[in-house]
C-alpha cells in the first residue's frame, strides 16, 4: 500500500492559523461511510446526529506548555520540548542544539527575559529523547506552568500567544501531559456538553497524552514499512463497561478524535488477544497501534474529527473507517468548500463503513486482510 494513494492538493489559505472566535461555530463536514453522501453543517447541528442512548468517547488528557528555552553548560543556546513526564522531577525531551548535550551535563532554563531560572541534569538518552531531571527542589510541571509555551503544531506558523493556553485545550481536560490537543474536542462548550446529557448522551473518558509524534510524517513509500510512534493510554473499567453497555442497549460509541479512536480500539485488541468475554477491556498500557485500510474496527461506530494531512497515518485511520473513496471525496468537496484545516480548523461527524471494503488502488488483498492493527515492524 503506497503513501501516494493518500496524497491531495491543500492550499496553504485553507490551514487555520487561529481557533474560531467560538467553540461550536466551526464548520462541520457530515460525512456517510456507506452511501458517501456528504453534508455542510455547523458544529452545533451536532445534536442532530445523535441519539439519545449514544456515548460519546472523549480524550481528558490536558496539553502542557511543553516548550521552552535555556542553554546549555558550555553557553550554546538549545529548545526543549517535554515529550513525556516520567515523574514529578523527570521527563524525557527533545532537544534542540547545535550540538547534543553529554549525559552528565547540565541545562540551564532561561526565562522571557532571556536570565537563568532553573537547573536540568541530563541522565542520558533514550532513543532520539533526552532524559532530564530537575535540579534542588524544582518539579517539571511547574518550571513548565511558570517558563513554558504551549507547543503549537508545526504547521502553525506562529509564536503561542496567551489565547492558546485556553483555547488549545479541551473545555473537559484533567490530566496533564499532552504536547498537542486531541483537537475533535476542541469544539466542545460546557453548554453543548450539559445539552447533549440533558439529552440523553451518554459520555466516557480515556486518557492518551498526545506526544510529537502525531505530527511525524509518512516518509517510507511502503506504508507498512513506516514505524509507528507510541502513545501510552489509560483506559479504566468504567469506560469499558460503559462501552459493552452501549453496544447491549443499541446505541452506538463515537469517538472524539482520532487519540480516542487508538485508545479504543487498542482496548479492543487487547480484549480479542487475550481472549477476554467482552468486546474491550481496561487497557493501561503504551500503544503504537497502526489502522489503515483493510481494518476492521471492533467498537467504535462513529467518529467525530478534524481534516488532517496528506500522507498522514491519521488520513490513513480515516479511510479505514469511513472508505478510501468515500473519504478522498469528501476531502476534496472540504477543499472546494474552503473548509479549515488541521488543529484549528473545522470538523466531520463521519459514520462508519459496514458494507464492503474500499480500499486504495494499490491495497492488494493480502495487506487488506493482514491490516489487524499490530504494527509488523515492531512486533
Amino acid at each position: 500500500m503506497l503513501r501516494s494513494d493518500f496524497n491531495f492538493d491543500l492550499p496553504t489559505e485553507l490551514i487555520a492559523n487561529f481557533p474560531s472566535k467560538e467553540r461550536t461555530a466551526c464548520r462541520m463536514l457530515c460525512l456517510d461511510g456507506n452511501t458517501g453522501a456528504t453534508e455542510d453543517k455547523i458544529f452545533i447541528d451536532l445534536k442532530s446526529y445523535l441519539k439519545p442512548g449514544d456515548l460519546l468517547v472523549f480524550n481528558d488528557t490536558k496539553v502542557i506548555p511543553a516548550r521552552i528555552y535555556g542553554r546549555k553548560d558550555t553557553g550554546g543556546k538549545c529548545e526543549f520540548l517535554i515529550e513525556r513526564i516520567l515523574n514529578p522531577k523527570q521527563a524525557l525531551a527533545h532537544i534542540k542544539a547545535s550540538k547534543s548535550p553529554k549525559a552528565g551535563s547540565k541545562l540551564y532554563v532561561t526565562d522571557a527575559q532571556g536570565l537563568d531560572k532553573y537547573v536540568l541534569n541530563v541522565l542520558g538518552r533514550n532513543g532520539d529523547l533526552f532524559h532530564i531531571s530537575c535540579e534542588d527542589e524544582y518539579e517539571i510541571l511547574p518550571i513548565l506552568d511558570d517558563v513554558g509555551h504551549i507547543p503549537l503544531p508545526p504547521y502553525i506558523e506562529r509564536a503561542d500567544e496567551q489565547e492558546d493556553r485556553e483555547r488549545y485545550q479541551t473545555v473537559y481536560s484533567r490530566e496533564p501531559g499532552a504536547v498537542a490537543a486531541p483537537t475533535a474536542g476542541l469544539h466542545f462548550d460546557e453548554k453543548q456538553l450539559d445539552d447533549l446529557r440533558a439529552y440523553g448522551i451518554d459520555m466516557a473518558f480515556v486518557t492518551l497524552h498526545v506526544g510529537a509524534g502525531t505530527f511525524q510524517p509518512v516518509r517510507e513509500d511502503d506504508i507498512l514499512k513506516h514505524h509507528m510512534h507510541s502513545e501510552y493510554v489509560q483506559l479504566s473499567q468504567d469506560t469499558a463497561n460503559k462501552v459493552i453497555e452501549t453496544h447491549k442497549r443499541g446505541g452506538r460509541v463515537i469517538a472524539v478524535g482520532t487519540t480516542a479512536v487508538r485508545s479504543l480500539e487498542s482496548a479492543a485488541l487487547y480484549a480479542q488477544k487475550h481472549g477476554c468475554k467482552d468486546e474491550i477491556a481496561k487497557f493501561n498500557d503504551d500503544t503504537s497501534i497502526f489502522i489503515y485500510p483493510g481494518y476492521k474496527y471492533r467498537v467504535v461506530d462513529a467518529l467525530i474529527t478534524n481534516f488532517h494531512l496528506p500522507e498522514s497515518t491519521l488520513i490513513m485511520l480515516v479511510c479505514a473507517f469511513a472508505g478510501y473513496k468515500n473519504t478522498l471525496h469528501a476531502y476534496e468537496h472540504a477543499v472546494s468548500e474552503q473548509y479549515k484545516f488541521f488543529s484549528y480548523g473545522d470538523c466531520m461527524f463521519i459514520t462508519k463503513r459496514t458494507e464492503n471494503m474500499d480500499l486504495p488502488p494499490s491495497c492488494t488483498a493480502e495487506e487488506a486482510l493482514a491490516a489487524d492493527g499490530f504494527p509488523k515492524n515492531q512486533e
